[in-house]
């Protein structure tokens, strides 16, 4: 019975150390005025978070010859798992760190859904989407103010040929929600 009771104190110091020293936010959700909807993004780790983004998005037109000249807006979901990298570093020069505001690379996956449409003569129906890594930067100011950019390669797939296209994701808009944990300035 003793050693359950020295098990149970253990674990708990063990999970109270591992909680404390966060770099990142909790979580924020943001308002995203460029590609219009909402985005939260909730701390996993000391320097990692996850972001889901619900929004219509300049992309692709990947069932078209030339999907590279073709752009439209679809409505998306998009996922990132985030790992900033230079946490410690913009900490250490005194810059601040708030929002999550650092360089990071993430695996990213997106679907879209843009309904029926005609694209070149032919009818082109369903949901398509693509899965790839991004490398980023985020900026969070105290006013609010967040925008991030991040670039990358993912491959598209859905009712048309698949194939490996360039990536690039643009959020501006204003933080309207957040729950602070961060350790920066």
């Amino acid at each position: 019975m003793r050693r359950f009771f020295l098990l149970v104190i253990l674990f708990t110091g063990f999970l109270s150390h591992s909680q404390y020293g966060k770099n990142c936010e909790i979580r924020q959700i943001k308002l995203n005025i460029f590609n219009p909807g909402l985005e939260y993004e909730m701390g996993v780790g000391v320097n990692s978070t996850l972001d889901f983004r619900v929004a219509w998005q300049v992309a692709l037109e990947p069932a078209s010859s030339e999907p590279m000249q073709n752009l439209d807006f679809f409505p998306a979901i998009t996922t990132q798992y985030r790992f900033y990298h230079n946490f410690n570093g913009r900490y250490h020069r005194r810059r601040s760190i708030y929002g999550n505001s650092g360089n990071y690379i993430a695996p990213t996956a997106a679907l879209f859904s843009p309904g029926e449409r005609t694209v070149e003569g032919q009818l082109v129906d369903g949901v398509h989407g693509y899965g790839g890594l991004v490398y980023g930067i985020q900026r969070s100011y105290n006013s609010g103010i967040s925008f991030s950019i991040d670039a990358g390669a993912g491959y598209y797939a859905g009712p048309f040929k698949g194939g490996i296209y360039p990536v690039v994701n643009l959020s501006i808009g204003f933080i309207i929600s957040e729950k602070r944990w961060c350790v920066g300035l």
